[in-house]
C-alpha cells in the first residue's frame, strides 16, 4: 500500500503543478516547453510511466491506470491551451491587420489590346470569313525570296523603293510579306488562297512611315481567276471593315511582281468623299496596293502558264490610322500610356 500512495502522491503532485502551468502558458513556445518538461522523453511524467513496471505486481495495475488518466488530462489541457493561444493570435491579427471596409477600393488596372494589334487581328479576321487561310514566313529573310523570285533582279530600279535593311549581300530583314507567298507557291499547287499578316521593315521614319511596320499580304491563284475577283473581294473587305457602302477606287500603278497593278483608294471615312484636310481635298485615302500576278512570277515557282492569279498588301498601321484617325504613326510605338488608353474596349 504504501507504493501506491507514494505513486498517487507522486501523480497528484504533478497534476498540481502541470495544469496551471499549462493554463498560465503565455505563447506556443512557452507552451510547447512545458510540454517536453512534462511528456518528452526525460519528461516527469514520462519517467513515472517508465517506472511502473518495477513496481510490485499488485499496485502496477491500478498505479499505470491512474498515470495515463493524467497523460489524457494533461494532453487535452495542452490542445485546450494551444487552441486558446492560436485563437488569441488570430484576433490579435484582425485587430492589427484590420480593413476598414467603407475606405475607397482601388481600380483594378485592365490591359486591352494595342490597337495596332487589335487592328491585324480584325482584318485576318475578315479574310478567313472570305476562305482565305493565314500563311507566315521568316522575317530575316533571303535575298532570292524578298526580291528575285519576285521578279525584282539584283540590278533592278524597284530596289529602291524597299530602302532595305541588308544583314549580309544575300540576307535581308524582309521589305514586304510577299515572300511567304512564293515559299506557298512552291510548296503546294493551286488554288492558293491566303493572308499572310505579319512585321516588315525598311529604311524609313516619319510622321507616316516607320522602319518597322505590319503588313498583311494577300494571294489567291487558279485558273480563271480576273481583276473583276480582285475588286469584289477588297470591296467585301472594305465593306466589312470601314462600313457597307465604302466607296472604293483603282489607280493604275506599277508593282514588279504583278501586272496589271493598281493603288487602291476608299471614300475619306473623315469626311465621306466631301474632301478634307486628312484627303487633302480629294475625297479618298489610299489604303493598299494591288494586281494580278506577273506570269514570271509563276514561271519561277513551276506553275502552268495558263493560271492566273491576284495580290494584294496594305499596311496595318495605315489602316489603323484611318480607322483610329490618327495622324502619326510613331505614336503606335512611343508606349505612351495616355496614348494607348484611349483604346480600353480593344
Amino acid at each position: 500500500m504504501k507504493g501506491t500512495e507514494r505513486a498517487e502522491q507522486e501523480l497528484k503532485a504533478l497534476e498540481a503543478s502541470a495544469l496551471p502551468a499549462i493554463d498560465g502558458a503565455s505563447d506556443p513556445e512557452a507552451l510547447e516547453q512545458i510540454r517536453i518538461r512534462i511528456l518528452g522523453r526525460k519528461g516527469e511524467l514520462t519517467e513515472i510511466l517508465r517506472g511502473v513496471g518495477a513496481l510490485p505486481p499488485e499496485i502496477r495495475r491500478e498505479v499505470g491506470q491512474q498515470a495515463n488518466a493524467l497523460k489524457a488530462r494533461i494532453e487535452a489541457a495542452l490542445e485546450a491551451r494551444q487552441q486558446a493561444l492560436r485563437a488569441a493570435l488570430l484576433d490579435e491579427l484582425a485587430v492589427r491587420e484590420a480593413i476598414d471596409i467603407t475606405l475607397p477600393g482601388r481600380p483594378i488596372q485592365r490591359g486591352s489590346l494595342h490597337p495596332i494589334t487589335a487592328t491585324l487581328y480584325e482584318i485576318v479576321e475578315i479574310f478567313q470569313r472570305l476562305g482565305f487561310s493565314v500563311a507566315e514566313g521568316p522575317e530575316v529573310e533571303l535575298d532570292y525570296y524578298n526580291f528575285e523570285a519576285l521578279n525584282i533582279p539584283k540590278d533592278h530600279p524597284a530596289r529602291d523603293m524597299q530602302d532595305t535593311f541588308y544583314i549580309t549581300d544575300d540576307v535581308v530583314l524582309r521589305t514586304h510579306t510577299s515572300p511567304v507567298q512564293i515559299r506557298v507557291m512552291e510548296a503546294q499547287p493551286p488554288p492558293v488562297k491566303i493572308v499572310a499578316p505579319g512585321r516588315v521593315y525598311r529604311r524609313d521614319a516619319d510622321p507616316t512611315h516607320s522602319p518597322m511596320f505590319h503588313q498583311v499580304e494577300g494571294l489567291l491563284v487558279d485558273y480563271g481567276v480576273s481583276f473583276a475577283d480582285l475588286k469584289a473581294t477588297l470591296q467585301a473587305f472594305v465593306d466589312e471593315f470601314f462600313g457597307a457602302g465604302t466607296h472604293l477606287r483603282f489607280r493604275p500603278s506599277y508593282f514588279p511582281f504583278t501586272e496589271p497593278s493598281a493603288e487602291v483608294d476608299i471614300g475619306c471615312v473623315m469626311c465621306t468623299g466631301a474632301g478634307c484636310r486628312v484627303c487633302k481635298g480629294s475625297g479618298y485615302l489610299e489604303i493598299l496596293g494591288a494586281g494580278m500576278v506577273d506570269p514570271e512570277v509563276f514561271r519561277v515557282v513551276g506553275y502552268d502558264p495558263e493560271i492566273t492569279g491576284f495580290a494584294f498588301g496594305m499596311g496595318v498601321e495605315r489602316i489603323a490610322m484611318l480607322r483610329y484617325g490618327i495622324d502619326d504613326i510613331r505614336l503606335f510605338f512611343e508606349n505612351d500610356l495616355r496614348f494607348l488608353q484611349q483604346f480600353p474596349a480593344l
